[in-house]
């Protein structure tokens, strides 16, 4: 198997910038400081602000730009997050400006790094910042912090997730877990629990009855999946594995992660109760399948989409009997790159401040579905009355208790890449588990080895 494009280590970035081998000492020149106020060294030579377009009634202000990697609903609710700052005063203006996915802002972020033309502002998935982070890109936030605005504000889960060796690069923003999504009322019709499956083994058991319903002139499917390496975490974990060890030892392929992604192949292909969509949420939205993996984040977009066609319930992620739940946190926070520009920087802090305000926070929460991530976001009014409607968005708090951190090979964009890959092939192709994961694991342990010594060097607080 290949490696992905995206599986970059800081020397590997460092040459994609055209640096070259010798560039480890150049590029730590004037490396972040940390601590007290937010310094000079934060700055970096030659790297200019990307192209933008300020409007006209905004004009004369300093501009600072978000490349962000949300669309749809999303970007809807960030573009009215942007407005409210860029009016609540008259000295900056911010921009955001859709790059598609996250994979998307990860290619386009590492070209510019190259075109040494930047956004003032970027928002990489969990762990996946660190290869910017290594290769000095980002900029840590420490010196802005004050008693209003500083990370006790956010909830803990999420925290330690933004920082590198006793700094802070990274401000929980738009951050989420994976959930599982049913059709309830599907389930009550087949006469099954409305509170919906804790178990692959409840699934297995609810899935005839489900199929008993005929849509679209075929048995309805119990669940419609995707190769997604976010669920796939919650999956093997739930199978009493791992993708790899603590001490960098890839495992995804031992006897538990072959007996997850075995059961996935048998209740596909064997079963016929699940199948590989290439949309899971449209074929779930549509009523083609009885249930789909999402993120919370999806909360609100699904529950518009199915508004007046059937009712969704939500459950955590499930797992195989008698082992414990466990779900990797998921989407992103805030990071400040790296520019020749104090007087931008100064003010991406004043935008990251505004959006911690509990108020702003509960305002996208409600909007999107990700968490509240500010605590005091949850004891808005906002927020108690949509719990108060619609209980599924508790069942999405309620889940935190899960949370943690994934494992190592999640950490690098390109990894994921290839274990969603791998999942695919199992999931449409039927191909066999061990085979998959046997001709994976190498791969994996490889773009570990390259990142193990920046990975150590992180001194990552989470797992303490």
């Amino acid at each position: 198997m290949s490696r992905s494009p995206f599986s970059l280590s800081r020397r590997g970035l460092l040459t994609a910038m055209g640096l070259g081998a010798g560039a480890a000492g150049l590029a730590a020149c004037g490396a972040p400081a940390g601590g007290g106020d937010a310094a000079e060294s934060n700055l970096r030579g030659g790297f200019a602000q990307a192209d933008l377009t300020v409007p006209a009634e905004y004009e004369g202000r300093t501009p600072i730009l978000f490349w962000a990697p949300f669309t749809g609903n999303n970007y809807e609710v960030l573009s009215a997050q942007f407005t409210a700052f860029n009016e609540s005063q008259d000295e900056i203006v911010a921009i955001a400006e859709s790059v598609g996915s996250y994979a998307d802002l990860t290619q386009k972020f590492t070209a510019s790094l190259q075109a040494r033309t930047v956004p003032d502002i970027v928002c990489f998935p969990e762990m996946q910042w660190l290869q910017f982070y290594q290769s000095d890109a980002l900029a840590p936030l420490d010196g802005y912090f004050d008693d209003e605005w500083n990370l006790d504000v956010y909830i803990q889960n999420y925290v330690a997730e933004g920082r590198a060796a006793g700094e802070t690069f990274t401000v929980p923003f738009a951050r989420s877990t994976p959930l599982f999504y049913y059709n309830k009322t599907r389930y009550i019709e087949a006469g099954l629990p409305e509170e919906g499956p804790e178990t692959w083994e409840d699934l297995a058991a609810f899935a005839p009855e489900l199929a008993k319903i005929e849509v679209e002139g075929r048995p309805l499917s119990a669940i419609a999946f995707g190769p997604d390496a976010w669920h796939g975490q919650a999956d093997i974990w739930g199978f009493g594995g791992a993708n790899a060890s603590r001490d960098f030892e890839v495992t995804i392929n031992d006897e538990k992660g072959v007996e997850w992604l075995e059961w996935m192949r048998k209740f596909i292909h064997e079963d016929g109760y699940g199948y590989l969509a290439q949309a899971s949420g449209t074929d779930f939205a549509s009523g083609l399948a009885a249930g789909w993996r999402g993120s919370t984040a999806s909360l609100t977009g699904q529950t518009k989409a199915t508004e007046g066609l059937f009712e969704i319930g939500t459950a955590y992620m499930l797992s195989k009997e008698g082992e414990q739940k466990q779900v990797p946190t998921g989407g992103s926070g805030l990071q400040m790159v790296r520019t020749e520009s104090q007087e931008r920087q100064d003010a991406c802090a004043e935008l990251f401040r505004f959006l911690a305000q509990p108020e702003m926070s509960a305002d996208w929460h409600i909007g999107t579905g990700y968490v509240p991530i500010v605590q005091a976001a949850q004891e808005t009014q906002g927020v108690k009355d949509l719990v108060a409607e619609n209980p599924n968005y508790l069942v999405a708090l309620n889940q935190l208790e899960n949370a943690r951190t994934a494992d190592y090979t999640n950490w690098n964009a390109g990894a994921v890449t290839e274990i969603g890959a791998a999942m695919g092939q199992v999931f449409g192709d039927n191909a066999e588990a061990k085979t998959v994961l046997d001709a994976l694991a190498p791969t994996l342990q490889e773009t570990l080895d390259d990142n193990r010594e920046d990975y150590e060097a992180v001194q990552f607080e989470g797992w303490n």
